[in-house]
């Protein structure tokens, strides 16, 4: 386990639980409920990369610490919530940076466990996506990775093919994680800030 490994775990935990405990506070719940929504979309999606990629052991199970990061998280947003302007877009905001975080924590597991570029996209991808899912479907919320218009998956795999990319070029994996968030960061905000998009399916009458 890499110092790079474990200061990327430690910081999409903290931002994607703040982006959990967000939800929690849209929804009125107690501080329980913060607790549950930020541990779930914190360790979600690494819970999912791990045991797809058969690991010896879950992140979190290897360093219970991280629980407690996402608890302390919890707390820190049911005590100030209420001073922000928008919930809503803190919550966009949040889930962004962790987004960036959190694929390239994905890809470097991957990576260095001497999976291919396929499953290294994959991992980066699932550990950015899947714990954000599962805090939009719990809550009732129409998925942010499925929303049209929002650039959220694309965002994370093309920020696993930077830094596929940036790895076969040789550049060392700080170099490679770096240009992975930032890949991943700028797609996001341009999504949200510019209205970048994929072009989205229109049916058309069938001719006669």
């Amino acid at each position: 386990m890499s110092d790079l490994q474990i200061a990327l775990d430690y910081g999409s935990v903290f931002v994607f639980a703040l982006s959990g405990a967000l939800v929690a506070s849209r929804g009125q719940l107690d501080l329980v409920g913060f607790m549950f929504f930020a541990v779930l979309t914190a360790v979600g999606g690494g819970t999912v990369r791990d045991l797809l990629l058969g690991r010896e052991e879950i992140f979190w199970v290897a360093r219970p610490s991280l629980i407690l990061v996402a608890t302390v998280a919890a707390v820190i947003v049911f005590l100030t919530a209420h001073r922000l302007e928008s919930r809503y877009r803190a919550l966009l905001w949040f889930d962004a940076l962790a987004l960036s975080i959190a694929v390239p924590s994905g890809v470097d597991y991957a990576i260095d466990a001497g999976f291919g570029p396929v499953i290294v996209a994959m991992a980066g991808v699932i550990t950015g996506s899947l714990g954000g899912l599962m805090r939009d479907v719990i809550s009732n919320e129409v998925p942010l990775v499925l929303k049209q218009g929002e650039l959220y998956l694309t965002a994370a795999f093309a920020g696993a093919v930077a830094a596929l990319a940036l790895h076969g070029l040789g550049l060392s994996a700080s170099w490679a994680m770096l240009g992975c968030a930032l890949t991943t960061f700028a797609m996001r905000a341009g999504s949200m800030v510019w209205g970048w998009k994929l072009p989205v399916y229109k049916p058309r009458p069938p001719r006669v």
